[in-house]
C-alpha cells in the first residue's frame, strides 16, 4: 500500500519557494488542483503554513526534484519509506467478500449449535451480520431455514481461528467450573495446619505410630530415666575397675 504525503499543503509551499517545478506538478505530486498551487505562489493561499521540506522527511530525493525540473512532463514519485507505519483499523461492521456473504446463515447456525455462550453482539463481530439474521436462524424463522446447514465459520473464511476462540474465552469467562480448582492445591490455613499437628500428636502418645514410621521397635518405646541414668553409672565403674 503506497503511504500517503505527509502535510501535502505544507509540501506544496515549500515546493514553491524552493524548487523551479511547475504547478501541475506540484499539485500532482502533493494531490492539489493547479489554481490552488497558484495560489500559494501567489500569496492568496495557504498563508500562515510554514513550508515542510519533503526531502528531509524522507518522502523526496534531490534527484527526483532535480530530474522533475529537467522534465516539466515528469510527475514525481514517493520515495519508499525507510518505516511502515501500519494503517489505523478501521472501526465498523466487519467486511465479508460478496461470494461468501450466503455463507453467513450456515455460520450463525453453526455457531449458535455449538457456541450457544456466544452472545449475539460477538456473532456480529465474528460474521459480520445482523441481530435480526441472527435471531431468524436461531428460531428457524429465516427465508432459507430448511436449506440450512451448519457450517465452521472458519472453514468458511468468515472469521480466523483466533478471533473465535477469543470470543468464545470470552463469552465463557466466569462460568462454573472455571475459578474451581482442586482441594490439593489449595494451602492450609494455620488452624488447620495446628489442628492436623495436633491430631498427629496425640496418636504418637497413644503409642499409634503411621506405617510410615520406620524407625525400630526398640527406638519407638518410651525409656525411663532412672534405667537409663544407672546403666550410665554401672558403665563408669566397669571402666574405672578396668583401669
Amino acid at each position: 500500500m503506497t503511504q500517503p504525503l505527509l502535510m501535502p499543503k505544507a509540501t506544496a509551499v515549500w515546493l514553491v519557494d524552493n524548487t523551479a517545478l511547475s504547478f501541475e506538478q506540484i499539485a500532482a505530486f502533493c494531490t492539489l488542483h493547479p489554481l490552488e498551487v497558484q495560489g500559494i505562489a501567489d500569496g492568496d493561499v495557504a498563508g500562515g503554513i510554514m513550508g515542510v521540506n519533503p526531502i528531509q522527511n524522507g518522502q523526496l530525493t534531490r534527484e527526483e526534484i532535480e530530474k522533475a525540473e529537467a522534465d516539466p512532463n515528469y510527475r514525481l514519485k514517493l520515495s519508499e519509506p525507510k518505516v511502515r507505519v501500519a494503517a489505523a483499523k478501521r472501526k465498523g461492521p466487519r467486511y465479508t467478500p460478496i461470494s461468501r456473504r450466503n455463507e453467513r446463515p450456515n455460520a450463525i447456525k453453526w455457531l449458535v449449535r455449538n457456541h450457544p455462550e456466544l452472545k449475539d453482539a460477538q456473532i456480529m463481530r465474528l460474521v459480520g451480520t445482523t441481530k435480526s439474521t441472527i435471531d431468524s436462524v436461531r428460531e428457524s424463522t429465516h427465508w432459507n431455514a430448511a436449506n440450512l446447514a451448519a457450517m465452521d465459520p472458519v472453514t468458511l473464511g468468515l472469521c480466523s481461528q483466533i478471533d473465535l476462540d477469543l470470543e468464545v474465552k470470552r463469552a465463557s469467562k466466569g462460568g462454573p467450573g472455571v475459578d474451581e480448582a482442586e482441594e490439593g492445591t489449595l494451602l492450609m490455613t494455620a488452624e488447620e495446619a495446628l489442628a492436623r499437628s495436633g491430631a498427629r500428636g496425640q496418636s504418637d502418645e497413644d503409642g499409634e505410630f503411621s506405617a510410615n514410621d520406620h524407625r525400630p521397635a526398640e527406638a519407638q518405646d518410651e525409656f525411663d530415666a532412672d534405667s537409663v541414668f544407672s546403666k550410665l553409672k554401672s558403665l563408669n565403674v566397669d571402666a574405672d575397675s578396668d583401669n
